[in-house]
Parts: structure tokens; sequence; C-alpha cells
């Protein structure tokens, strides 16, 4: 493989910048939330988009890489990245990313993601003439070789995006959330009593509310739910703590994590203290009792 130094100015550039894989993983899910649109439509699958919508997403991850890393726009292309012409391609698919004619022989930034798998890739490649198919396209535009794509300077391979969770639940328990017969609130409710120890992003409580004050209502959930025995975590106070202690997953910034939780007699592993009192994870066999008020 000859140098390229363009293609290593813009890749060298990518990987200096902070909690870069973090950050395209950010833009990617981020994308794809705003496009599914789940506060207005209750959607959260590529499945459930129109052809033109799903064409959508690419421009999207474009605009918002592009802030995300404070990107000027390129003369001829999309993006310019220490100095560098760089176009943005996106493919559903990894290795089906479409190189119009202008693009070849320029530098492209190809991201492609997997909802079902919850992972992401990102890479950056020359589309020389020797690294395209052949077209049959009317407009021309050609998919990478093997060649091409063994060439791909990999900013992240098969990286973690954040989890569609009502993408992943099975259907009788996404079923019983978003049924249309419940109010916003008691799907919320719904949501937090079915789905225990996982995390769940702000983006998937409007999605279930499917109203403005979405967040809210995982607040008057925690009362609702207080009786069986659940409480509802989320990144502030004491409750990252709390969840350490209960072996359950932190939230990050905007999400939370619920538990069915009953006192102990003994503080321990997978243990809280809550209020002076030492608190562990139900498990099915354990009597329902309420959950402390405070926490």
């Amino acid at each position: 493989m000859h140098p390229d130094p363009s293609l290593q100015r813009a890749v060298e550039w990518f990987r200096a910048q902070r909690a870069m894989v973090e950050r395209f993983g950010s833009a990617i899910r981020r994308s794809f939330d705003e496009v599914f649109d789940g506060q207005r439509t209750g959607r959260y699958s590529l499945s459930q988009l129109s052809k033109v919508e799903k064409t959508y997403i690419g421009t999207k991850v474009e605009i918002i890489v592009q802030a995300e890393f404070g990107l000027r726009r390129g003369r001829r292309m999309d993006y310019l990245v220490a100095g560098e012409e760089v176009d943005a391609k996106w493919s559903i698919r990894s290795g089906g990313w479409m190189i119009p004619r202008e693009a070849v022989g320029e530098l492209c930034l190809c991201m492609t993601a997997d909802d079902r798998k919850s992972v992401f890739s990102v890479g950056m490649v020359r589309a020389e003439e020797g690294r395209l198919r052949s077209s049959r396209n009317q407009d021309r535009k050609r998919r990478l070789t093997p060649e091409g794509l063994d060439a791909m300077s990999w900013l992240a391979r098969d990286a973690e995006l954040a989890e569609n969770l009502l993408l992943h639940l099975p259907d009788d328990i996404r079923s019983a959330i978003l049924d249309d017969h419940l109010s916003g609130q008691r799907r919320i409710d719904q949501l937090f009593r079915l789905v225990q120890g996982r995390v769940v992003r702000r983006e998937v409580v409007l999605t279930v509310a499917q109203q403005d004050d979405g967040p809210k209502r995982v607040r008057d959930a925690r009362g609702h739910l207080r009786p069986e025995g659940v409480v509802i975590l989320g990144h502030q106070k004491e409750h990252p703590r709390i969840a350490r202690a209960l072996g359950l997953p932190v939230p990050p910034k905007g999400s939370w994590v619920s538990a069915r939780v009953v006192r102990t007699d003994v503080a321990g592993p997978a243990t809280a203290t809550i209020g002076g009192i030492p608190w562990r994870r139900a498990t099915d066999d354990d009597p329902v009792m309420p959950a402390p008020e405070r926490y």
C-alpha cells in the first residue's frame, strides 16, 4: 500500500480528539433517534421508516458528526479535516457505501451501524479508481472492492452503540408497555415495572410517554411503583452509589435504571444502605414490600 500523507493527517486528527469513539457513537445514536422522532410518532425501528426517511439517516449522521467535531465544510467535499477534503459516507450495511463520480480519488469517511447488534463502525479510505467496483447504476455510484475495504483505516470497528431498548425487548413486554389504551404515565409505569436492571435512556422515555414532560413522568412513577418495592435510580445524588451497591448498571446523565428491592438483615455484597437500612435486589421468591420512601 503506497503512503498517503493526506489520509494519515485526517486519520490522526480524529484519533487525537478526546473520546473520539464515544462521540461518533453518540452522533450515530442521536441520528437514529431524531429520525425515529419517537416522542411524536412512537417509532423505534428502521422497519417503521419510509424509504425516504431511511435515506435521511445518512444526512443526519453527516450533520451531527460535523457539529460534534466542529468540522468546517470543505470546498469540494463535506468536511475539511486537518486541511484535507473528506466526503461523508453512510450505509446501513458495512461495505455498502456508494461512492459517486465526484468522490472518486477523494478521502471518504465511511460510517455504518447495526441497531439490532448495538454496534457501529467508522473508517477512512481514499476511494481510488482501483478500489472501486464497476457499476451498472444509472447514477454511476460504486461500492468499494474487497481491496478497497482492506485499505480502510478504521477509527472504530464494531464499537458499542447505545442500546435501542424498545427494539430489543420481547414482543409481549414491548406490547404491554406501548399499549395504546394506557395513558402516557401508565406506559412509563409499565416500562420501569417490566424492564428492570437495564439502562433506560431519555429517548426511550419520550417514545413511551409520547409527551413533552416524559422525564417528569419518571419522577411520578417512583411514587406509583414504591408500593411494589420498585426503585428508579438516575444519575444524581445518592443514586449512582445505590446502583453500584445493588449490582446495577450506573445510569449516565439523562437515563434511569429500576429494580425491585427488599430489606435485608445484614449489609454485605450486593446490598445498599438507604436511610440507614440495608436493602438488596429482590428475587421472585421474596414477598413484595414497599421500597424506601426517600433515596
